[in-house]
């Protein structure tokens, strides 16, 4: 019987090869993280809001580092943000630590993380991150777990009897529509690059 999932080589894995894969992974992960705290505190002019691309970066390195890495990546991301450090968007001048996460937008925290590792799995197991469609199609996934998620903890936290959807979602689609786009573009173009681009399963 013909296994229903096959696991790919990551774009990682293809771009960074070797036999000390322990190495590899520990760089990758706090490199990760550091582009994650970077990508939360820069915003990029848009409209009809500013926008951070941490949640292209998020996604990005999912696909890119695969379920696993990806997720161990944001889970140390996260680490770093318990323990006080100002690696959240709107950190410190909005709270840092435990309490920031179990704040209002601590959802989207969490959501990130389970959108990471569902990209990731859907590249790694069905190589999307290596067609134009199937990449976007991965980043909308993940955007649509990082908002179901966000959103109900928003929701949970303020009180439904307020604008969550126009608070939390409405403002930011124009931006998730352009980085879903950026993403469609630029990882295929890399397998491109590299000449490897077989089919997705």
């Amino acid at each position: 019987m013909t296994a229903l999932v096959q696991n790919q080589p990551t774009l990682a894995e293809t771009l960074w090869q070797g036999d000390n894969t322990i190495t590899r992974n520990i760089i990758l992960a706090v490199v990760g993280s550091l582009a994650l705290w970077a990508s939360a505190k820069i915003q990029v002019p848009f409209f009809p809001v500013p926008i951070t691309m941490q949640t292209f970066v998020v996604l990005v390195i999912g696909m890119t580092f695969g379920w696993r890495l990806g997720g161990a990546t944001f889970a140390l991301y996260l680490a770093e943000g318990a323990t006080g450090m100002p690696v959240f968007a709107g950190t410190p001048e909005k709270g840092i630590g435990l309490a920031y996460m179990v704040g209002p937008t601590g959802g989207y925290l969490l959501g990130m993380l389970l959108a990471t590792m569902a990209v990731g799995w859907l590249a790694q197991q069905r190589g999307w991150d290596r067609h134009m469609l199937t990449t976007a199609a991965a980043m909308l996934i993940g955007n649509v777990v990082i908002y179901l998620v966000g959103l109900a903890w928003l929701g949970s936290v303020v009180g439904w009897d307020k604008p969550v959807l126009q608070w939390g979602l409405i403002p930011f689609i124009p931006g998730d529509i352009a980085k879903i786009a950026l993403a469609a573009l630029a990882l295929p173009a890399v397998w491109k690059l590299l000449g490897k681009s077989p089919k997705s399963n």
